[in-house]
């Protein structure tokens, strides 16, 4: 090219093509650099900081989160909003605190009349108004509506919805392990069973949970790729069901592990994220796709081997000492991510919204106090810094005359009240036993938590340390209390007959007479996926 250049006529030429050839590759890379990123945010249930073998478990099979790990970014100092479901679940969709939205105190059941109100704005809802297509499959657990299907997901943001819209153990369990093995717990006997919903249409009642997760997958896979087919930005929101107790699994899972049951659980959970990946790789959207893992709250202790396991941290599930709100985190966008590795900076659940926001142009509500922060630094910077300086933590069951229970700082953390939860008196630790009840420290509890992440040993109330630590805790604290306005309780609204989902309603006997099966419904053909 460079020799036939040199002439008159031909260098015309030339020129003229590397001009077109310039502006071709100016035209490629702004569309390139325009396109928007898909997000993929993969929520587990009840997943402890140390069930992944990439978080130290040395029999746990999770091969997939673990080259994701490899693959991207993982958290050591990643938090949930809550030790407990539902509000973890407020809080990671809207960016704020759940108190603020109202979704306190405890969860809500099937029978709940409240939900998260159609006044907060979910990830859903910011990213359809900047062309995203959104779905969530799994477990929802912010209300349903009953039969008015008022408060299902695709009333907040969501084009599409399959899942159980609450924990599976709110209805009576009968098998979990194919082919016909009984559940370990029998559940709620007297209540309904669980509903397994496409958008607002109930398509099997009870749901089978030997083949769920597979169904799962399958929607969420074609999902994407129907999306990436047609260049659409997608959101996918995968609340699995797992690893909440009672653990259940498909043939390919059941005895596949030497953890037992919990493994079992958890393998089919992995196995679930790498189809994911998979389908993420083959439709040619790898490296335009944010992928980030984490999960709802800590290890329920209660159900001993069956309910996780929390590592080095202390109590877990229902509790706000780290066990119940420290989390797994793990993010992955190759050429945009540096792969490999860990990041020791403070971050939550809360900060998911803001960053996603930020990373697609849409719009972060400027009408109320959004509590998170944009991770892009962390994210996208080697050795990035946060811009979270302190996280604050809620109990199960927070009320306004008390507020916050702790916050911590990147160092220290403070505990102004302790109690326990979700844990027998076969533990080890009484203090994480359901039987503890509240207790209010004056002085505050103080743990150094870079070199105590266990928080065994509080620090001496008496030393210049624990002085002029204590004292910066508690001006943030007060300060940050002063604006915590509590939003009117969803859960206080109580709960009705009616609104028990129900895909036969005014049926006798109820609600045991709740039961349907559209065995013809394909979740991966369907249009709607």
């Amino acid at each position: 090219m460079e020799m036939a250049c040199r002439s008159g006529r031909s260098r015309a030429v030339c020129c003229s093509l590397l001009a077109l050839l310039c502006l071709s590759h100016v035209s490629l890379s702004t569309v390139v650099s325009s396109a928007k990123p898909n997000i993929v945010l993969l929520f587990a249930d009840d997943l402890g900081y140390g069930d992944l073998g990439c978080y130290g478990h040395p029999t746990s099979h999770s091969p997939n989160l673990d080259r994701m790990s490899q693959e991207g970014l993982r958290f050591t100092q990643f938090y949930s909003a809550s030790p407990v479901c539902s509000p973890s679940r407020a809080a990671i969709l809207t960016g704020r605190y759940q108190i603020r939205s109202g979704i306190w105190p405890g969860v809500f059941g099937q029978s709940s009349v409240g939900g998260l109100p159609h006044n907060e704005t979910t990830i859903a809802e910011g990213l359809k108004e900047v062309g995203y297509a959104t779905t969530i499959v799994g477990k929802w657990h912010l209300g349903t509506g009953g039969n008015n299907h008022t408060y299902l997901p695709t009333t907040q943001g969501f084009d599409h919805y399959l899942g159980i819209p609450f924990s599976h153990d709110m209805c009576p369990c009968i098998i979990c392990f194919y082919p016909n093995t009984s559940c370990y717990d029998q559940c709620r006997k007297g209540s309904a069973p669980c509903p397994l919903y496409s958008d607002d249409e109930i398509v099997q009642q009870p749901a089978d949970l030997t083949t769920l997760t597979q169904r799962y997958t399958d929607a969420a896979t074609a999902f994407i790729q129907k999306n990436a087919a047609a260049k659409t930005p997608f959101f996918l929101y995968m609340a699995y069901q797992h690893t909440h107790h009672p653990q259940f699994a498909s043939q390919k899972f059941r005895n596949a592990t030497t953890r037992g049951t919990m493994g079992d659980s958890l393998m089919e959970l992995d196995d679930s994220v790498g189809q994911i990946m998979a389908a993420i790789k083959e439709s040619g959207v790898d490296e335009n796709t944010f992928v980030f893992f984490t999960a709802d709250n800590g290890p329920s202790l209660t159900r001993e081997v069956r309910g996780g396991n929390q590592g080095l941290l202390k109590c877990g599930k229902g509790t706000t000492y780290e066990g119940g709100q420290r989390e797994p985190g793990i993010a992955r966008m190759p050429g945009k991510i540096t792969p490999g590795q860990i990041t020791k900076e403070l971050s939550g659940t809360v900060d998911i919204l803001p960053t996603v926001f930020a990373m697609t142009g849409a719009k972060v509500p400027t009408d109320r106090i959004i509590d998170g922060v944009d991770m892009s630094n962390i994210l996208f910077q080697t050795n990035g810094k946060s811009e979270r300086s302190h996280y604050f933590y809620y109990p199960k069951n927070p009320e306004p005359t008390i507020g916050l229970y702790a916050i911590r700082d990147d160092t220290y953390k403070a505990h102004f009240y302790t109690e326990g939860s979700h844990c027998g008196h076969e533990y080890r630790d009484e203090d994480c036993w359901g039987s503890t009840r509240q207790a209010k420290h004056t002085p505050p509890l103080l743990f150094n938590l870079l070199v105590d992440p266990s928080e065994g040993y509080p620090i001496d109330n008496r030393t210049d340390e624990y002085k002029t630590v204590m004292a910066g805790l508690q001006k943030v604290a007060d300060e940050f209390q002063a604006k915590a306005e509590f939003g009117g309780s969803q859960i206080h609204r109580g709960s009705s007959k009616a609104d028990v989902p129900c895909c036969t309603p005014g049926c006798t006997p109820f609600p045991s007479c709740c039961r349907c099966d559209k065995s013809t419904y394909s979740f991966k053909t369907s249009p709607r996926w």
